[in-house]
């Protein structure tokens, strides 16, 4: 299977935002790509006021157009993340949505985790406008693998990871927004990581440069396999990259080093039955 990630420099300008993405959709199937991915906030990004001001419902604008890109270039494609407006709830939700090449919305995951953080002396706080979510999302991409739903912040918490890998995950996806700090020092590692841990490709496109309010995100998309070696890497523009993921690795990786199937949950039990301790 050859996959796609998409690199943008995302603003308030919705229509910009729509017609870059657009583009790099359409050159990264051109290449092959049977799955691409967005990043994080793709169709709109800045300070909560553009947030909110951008925010739209699944059948709004954004996750339209992704259903007939996807059905007209015939991708799976997972529409990175938006700010969603969900009936009946205050707050908008950080939502990553898997479409099929049918067009039909397969998946939907909310972030789980909320980017409330201090970095470069640049406050975060996510859960001032946004709601997280309570749910962990697996779905079938067109030819029956397993895709596991992840965004940004969330690569920070294993847990989601192993979850998702011990209920089958072959390939995970990490819509992000990195800071520019936060790339240059944590991203690939954190990415490589869950590779390894969780016997899975990550497929992992980022943000990269200035955004409104003083926003920088790094950039370096990438696709790594389950060994953690990283298959394409992107450059410092938008862009789309393109990777083959070659099943008999992933296959391989699991036989001759089958540590998921050496856990002990007998032994050291759910992660929130042991919290107390810390």
């Amino acid at each position: 299977m050859r996959v796609g990630a998409v690199q943008l420099t995302s603003t308030e300008d919705i229509d910009r935002n729509l017609a870059t993405a657009d583009r790099l959709v359409r050159q990264a199937a051109a290449r092959g790509a049977e799955l691409v991915a967005l990043p994080e906030k793709w169709s709109v990004l800045g300070t909560g006021e553009h947030l909110r001001a951008g925010a739209q419902p699944l059948d709004g604008h954004a996750i339209s157009w992704a259903r007939d890109a996807a059905r007209e270039l015939g991708i799976d494609l997972v529409a990175g993340s938006i700010v969603e407006r969900v009936p009946g709830q205050q707050k908008t939700s950080n939502t990553s949505v898997h479409v099929g090449p049918d067009g039909a919305v397969k998946a939907v995951y909310r972030k789980l985790h909320m980017f409330d953080v201090e970095v470069d002396g640049m406050l975060y706080a996510e859960s001032e406008h946004e709601q997280a979510g309570d749910e962990v999302v697996i779905s079938d991409l067109a030819d029956g693998t397993k895709l596991g739903m992840s965004v940004c912040y969330d690569v920070r918490f294993p847990e989601l990871y192993r979850l998702l890998g011990v209920q089958g995950a072959e390939i995970v996806s990490i819509p992000s927004a990195f800071t520019l700090a936060t790339t240059r020092d944590h991203w690939e590692v954190l990415l490589r990581a869950r590779a390894i841990e969780n016997q899975c490709f990550i497929v992992a496109p980022n943000q990269i440069g200035s955004h409104p309010g003083g926003y920088r995100s790094g950039g370096r998309s990438m696709v790594i396999d389950p060994w953690g070696l990283v298959l394409a890497s992107a450059p410092d523009v938008e862009t789309a990259i393109v990777a083959d993921l070659d099943w008999a690795v992933l296959r391989d990786v699991r036989r001759r080093l089958p540590a998921l199937t050496h856990r002990r949950p007998e032994v050291y039990g759910p992660v929130h039955e042991r919290e107390a301790a810390f």
